[in-house]
């Protein structure tokens, strides 16, 4: 009898899919980008990126859980593109996906090493003169990311958990030091015209828009881990709607009560724009609480990169399986089945994408994956509902199709509503006209496979 191929288990419930997403969610961009989208608009008002952010994200969050309930099996968008545009135009689409987020989620995953790298400065000054130095740190976390998610997802879950708690031990805390020592006249403090509409203002929210859909990405991660959660068709949506309520609670009420502590006219001064919450709380507790917040941080920092290494490994593997991606990526580790290939690529690439600045891999990142995956995957599942009404679907979205209006409304205004947002998409262009070479090549290989197999057989 043949032995049945390898598969992934089911051993992710509930608690430890919120626990992945939440940690991936939450991650270091809370922590580092505040400078940034201060910046962006001038003032305080950038809240408004962070408010209008959680609603962009539960938006899509809905496409994410009504495709995620429908299609529970690994792979996420890979699978969702698929499905909704057929297998001719579904097949090119999901493997532009494979194929873009074989650069976007190294981008991500680095991103969270470099801010890990950017807040050991707290501890090693020296650091910040030496660029090169932080890119070091950053690879060296990411490379010990990928060692420790290299194992079955048992052993994951449990580990997802514990960084969970450290996780939520550093957003409460931060919490509670910004509510006791609240100053609404600090934290409101707008300068004059602070919300006059004019074309600058809307091209800063654009840009705070940007940084903040950064900030919230991570609420998907569960549907790239659909072939291993328990119950998918009830979990699978659980888990990104909760921890998008949860997450975008901890981020407005933070960051409000961050701007009550410390001035928005200081937040970007000197060194301080690399480590944020330990400036903050050397401000309310002294360097004590400072050294402690900072260890923290690496920590939720490390914990976010491993839940990024975890999910995204699943989707080249998903589409290697399909023939649709490079054969190598569906091997299995042999006694923990776990995409091993996958995992270690993914790493490996994401420690030389350390070595770019944090602006730089935030942008890259943000244009690339709305341009060739998100707003794909909101007009898909409109193409969905449209062709096949028949699809089981054990989650259908509240009050659609307005979700998906809104989701492609907010992708089309944080691509465009930017200074050098024009450049910036070029990599996207780059990466859509590789990508399509290679794959037909592929194809073209592939059927001629095909031609001389029929011409051997006769």
């Amino acid at each position: 009898m043949k032995p049945s191929p390898p598969r992934l288990e089911r051993g992710l419930s509930l608690r430890g899919a919120i626990a992945v997403n939440m940690i991936d969610m939450i991650g270091v961009g809370p922590f580092i980008t505040l400078p940034l989208i201060i910046a962006a608009m001038g003032g305080p008002q950038a809240m408004l990126g962070w408010i209008l952010g959680a609603g962009f994200a539960l938006c899509d969050g809905l496409i994410w859980a009504e495709f995620g309930a429908s299609f529970p099996g690994p792979g996420g968008s890979y699978r969702y593109l698929g499905e909704a545009f057929g297998p001719r135009w579904g097949r090119v689409l999901s493997f532009l996906f494979v194929w873009q987020l074989s650069f976007s989620a190294p981008l991500s995953i680095a991103s969270g090493c470099i801010g890990l790298a950017l807040y050991a400065t707290y501890y090693f000054p020296g650091l910040a003169a030496h660029p090169h130095h932080i890119a070091l740190v950053a690879a060296g976390a990411c490379l010990l990311a990928t060692g420790l998610a290299y194992r079955a997802i048992g052993g994951v879950a449990r580990l997802a958990q514990w960084l969970w708690v450290g996780v939520l031990a550093t957003v409460a805390w931060v919490i509670f030091a910004a509510l006791t020592h609240f100053h609404p006249a600090r934290a409101f403090s707008f300068p004059p015209h602070a919300f006059t509409p004019s074309g600058s203002f809307f091209l800063g929210l654009g840009s705070a828009m940007l940084i903040a859909t950064y900030d919230y990405w991570g609420y998907y991660n569960v549907g790239f881990l659909g072939g291993e959660v328990e119950n998918p068709e009830r979990n699978i949506p659980r888990a990104i709607l909760w921890s998008i309520g949860l997450v975008g609670l901890i981020y407005i009420v933070m960051n409000i009560g961050v701007l009550g502590v410390l001035p928005w006219q200081t937040l970007s001064a000197g060194g301080a724009q690399n480590y944020v919450m330990s400036s903050f709380m050397a401000a309310v507790y002294g360097s004590w609480a400072a050294r402690i917040i900072t260890a923290l941080i690496m920590w939720t920092a490390f914990a976010s990169v491993f839940s990024l290494l975890l999910g995204y490994s699943r989707v080249p593997y998903a589409a290697a399986l399909d023939g649709n991606y490079f054969k190598s990526f569906s091997r299995l580790h042999p006694r923990g089945q776990f995409p091993s290939v996958a995992l270690l690529w993914l790493g490996g690439a994401a420690a030389l994408f350390c070595f770019f600045s944090l602006a730089e891999v935030i942008a890259a990142l943000v244009v690339i994956r709305i341009s060739l995956q998100f707003l794909f995957q909101a007009v898909g599942l409109l193409a969905l509902r449209r062709r096949r009404p028949e699809v089981a679907r054990p989650f259908k979205m509240w009050a659609y199709p307005a979700p998906v209006a809104l989701a492609i409304a907010g992708f089309v205004y944080v691509l465009f509503a930017r200074t050098h947002s024009l450049d910036q998409l070029r990599y996207a262009a780059y990466v859509v006209i590789i990508g399509l070479i290679v794959y037909g090549a592929r194809e073209y290989r592939t059927a001629a496979r095909h031609r001389a197999a029929r011409r051997h057989r006769a």
